[in-house]
């Protein structure tokens, strides 16, 4: 089920605040400059947000983060999205949504990003940190959040059909060589958390340093191998050796984030999922990108 995205508009935010929230009613609502897919975001006020998601299938995710959020922003290494109140569904909105602190930053692109090597240790410290806290009653991998934090497996046959599409503009025997390669190994340790979402527009900037991280809805406690993904999506060189480096994770949990990172690829590519026009391309150059570092490791 969608909620029709012309609908989560100025005016909802507002009479849903006014309504549910009446001592910020008199505080501005502004749209935010880039949204997202799954949800959509509104400044209230000067340092609040307003969140709201698109769909029922990010419906969970909203007291997912408003059970989490606070426990996991007293040990991580960079601020995280602060809950301050959890809304109702009104006004044929049909779904629970939430007020945060807003972060400062703006979403972070390769050409704001001061240093890439700095950036890719910055985010790694983060991930250590995040995977040190406790897991006691965190929630699991599953249709939530797509399963991050899981079992490869689940896109196995979505995978294959996406290299199948593909053949022709892609090496798909590479492809299907480098997938069953990593999809044949699994997380062996205690299950520790992930985030779920590695991507730039999760990631905030201040001068050119990475200074927050947001959307926290794919959070699970699983395999880290899917917050890795990151490593073949914006770096390279220098920045990807020191990510990896600084995490210091065991090869087949490399393996597999970079398998998660061909599985997006793959399926923006061949046009199985959502896109905003520019991810094409890109991922088209993020399959060759891990095949070649496949190539090279094996």
């Amino acid at each position: 089920m969608e909620f029709p995205e012309r609908l989560i508009n100025l005016d909802l935010v507002r009479r849903l605040v006014t309504d549910q929230f009446p001592h910020w009613a008199g505080l501005p609502v502004r749209p935010v400059a880039r949204s997202g897919w799954d949800n959509r975001t509104f400044h209230l006020g000067e340092d609040m947000s307003v969140r709201l998601p698109s769909a029922q299938a990010y419906a969970d995710q909203v007291e997912v983060e408003q059970r989490w959020l606070p426990v996991l922003a007293r040990a991580v290494a960079l601020p995280t999205p602060q809950p301050l109140a959890l809304g109702e569904p009104n006004y044929g909105y049909p779904w629970k949504w939430s007020v945060y602190r807003w972060i400062p930053g703006e979403a972070a692109s390769p050409g704001a990003i001061k240093s890439l090597v700095e950036f890719s240790c910055q985010l790694a410290t983060f991930l250590i940190s995040l995977q040190r806290i406790d897991t006691a009653n965190g929630p699991r991998p599953g249709p939530r959040n797509f399963y991050r934090g899981g079992n490869l497996s689940i896109y196995d046959n979505q995978t294959r059909a996406a290299i199948a599409a593909l053949n022709g503009r892609i090496n798909a025997s590479a492809a299907e060589r480098a997938w069953r390669a990593a999809s044949t190994t699994y997380w062996e340790q205690s299950p520790v958390w992930v985030h779920g979402d590695m991507a730039l527009g999760n990631l905030l900037l201040t001068d050119g340093r990475l200074s927050g991280v947001i959307d926290f809805g794919q959070l699970a406690v699983g395999d880290p191998a899917c917050d890795l993904a990151i490593a073949w999506t914006l770096l390279r060189g220098e920045s990807r050796t020191v990510f990896r480096s600084v995490l210091g994770l065991d090869s087949a949990t490399w393996h597999r984030g970079r398998a998660w990172a061909l599985w997006k690829a793959l399926i923006l590519a061949a046009g199985m999922s959502k896109t905003d026009g520019a991810e094409g391309p890109h991922s088209l150059q993020v399959i060759d990108d891990v095949l070649n570092d496949y190539a090279g490791e094996s």
